[in-house]
């Protein structure tokens, strides 16, 4: 098989160094890398770095005396299997998805008949603008895909989503368009997530802590390689990643509704902290403080999501994996919820400890009918991206 090679378009913004990590990643596995520079990107990674590290010359000037003799944005848009972006940052989105060629990087995009992947990577208040979302939503239909970008800490000091994705996660996602297929192309995965909001009277719920974050993290990483993902999400703040179609929902009861209207899936996830329990009746009006104290609530159970996706019959997935916060005896409750539910994994983790509702990382441990799996501590981003690889090897 001939060299496979990739054109990476570096751009402007703290995220460029893990571009160096990327080119090493693609020199490791055997795949040819050239890089473009733009001029924002060499404020943060030199080009003899980046050429050091790809083993080839790197470019930066439309005006080339010495490339563009040979029509340089030409040869390069073309000479590669594959176009990448890394760190895609808003302006060079804007350029891409307005058509606009004014540097080395915006012209050779516009030149190119070859995929492109791009790995977005700004602030979060830039990634959230809908000028930005809107350029997305160009792009995606102009049949660019995207990787991440991932929730987390700025480099400016705010919180959200605009982190540029792993290099882990962006080479993988980079094999699998050289390789002719994604792993998960034509797959469909179902996606619960963040927590159900059971109302009490106009303006009280009964809800949980849940963000979100973890089952926002396995729908990207899913859709980054490859799947059709629909996210069924109850209250959160998060952004929908990319490629996901986001349904919203409030209630165990529209969570459940939402599930069964999106069905036929391969695999469905149930990482959503569904409410156990639900008032009986709602109230109304507000309740007010009163000098007969307060009301009394009588609770019912909601819908069991992950029994009714577990049940044998023609609209069960192929896959089900459910997951089980724990606050003690965690593999204990584990084996018996796997049991009693029906599905075929459990996702366990232990919520007992401080940061891990609402933080960034997680320690999960797998469980199925081969045995259990403890997974070392990980950002929930990277626990996604492990448990996507096992849905593909499941789902091959």
């Amino acid at each position: 098989m001939s060299e496979r090679r990739v054109l990476l378009i570096v751009g402007g913004g703290v995220a460029a160094y893990k571009a160096l990590e990327l080119v090493r990643l693609l020199r490791k596995a055997g795949v040819a890398v050239r890089p473009i520079l733009t001029e924002a990107g060499a404020r943060f990674v030199t080009p003899l770095s980046l050429a050091a590290l790809a083993e080839d010359k790197v470019h930066a000037d439309l005006f080339s005396l010495t490339d563009e003799a040979e029509m340089g944005h030409i040869e390069l848009s073309r000479s590669a299997d594959l176009v990448v972006v890394a760190p895609a940052t808003a302006d060079l989105m804007a350029k891409a998805a307005a058509g606009l060629a004014n540097d080395l990087a915006s012209t050779t995009l516009l030149a190119t008949d070859k995929p492109v992947v791009m790995a977005p990577a700004m602030n979060v208040r830039m990634w959230l603008h809908p000028a930005t979302q809107r350029n997305r939503a160009q792009l995606a239909a102009d049949g660019v895909a995207f990787v991440g970008p991932d929730d987390g800490a700025m480099a400016c000091g705010e919180f959200g989503p605009g982190r540029m994705a792993e290099p882990e996660a962006i080479f993988a996602a980079i094999m699998a368009q050289l390789e002719g297929a994604a792993p998960l192309s034509g797959k469909h995965a179902l996606i619960t997530a963040g927590p159900t909001a059971e109302p009490i009277d106009p303006v009280r719920v009964i809800t949980n802590r849940s963000s979100g974050k973890q089952g926002y993290a396995i729908a990207g990483a899913l859709a980054a390689l490859g799947a059709k993902v629909t996210l069924v999400s109850g209250p959160t703040a998060l952004a929908a990643p990319a490629g996901v179609t986001r349904v919203a929902v409030e209630t165990a009861e529209e969570m459940l509704g939402a599930c069964q209207a999106a069905l036929p899936a391969d695999v469905a996830v149930c990482v959503a902290a569904v409410a156990d329990w639900r008032p009986d009746a709602v109230f109304g009006v507000k309740l007010k403080k009163t000098h007969e104290g307060p009301p009394t609530l009588r609770l019912i159970e909601t819908p069991d999501i992950l029994a009714t996706l577990s049940a044998r019959g023609p609209a069960r997935p192929r896959l089900v994996i459910g997951f089980a916060a724990e606050t003690n005896d965690l593999q204990a409750h584990a084996e018996a919820k796997l049991k009693r539910k029906g599905c075929d994994w459990i996702i366990a983790n232990d919520v007992s400890e401080d940061g891990v509702m609402g933080g960034e990382d997680n320690e999960v441990m797998l469980l199925c009918a081969e045995g259990a799996e403890r997974w070392p501590r990980a950002s929930k981003a990277e626990v996604a991206r492990q448990l996507a690889a096992r849905i593909a090897e499941a789902l091959a």
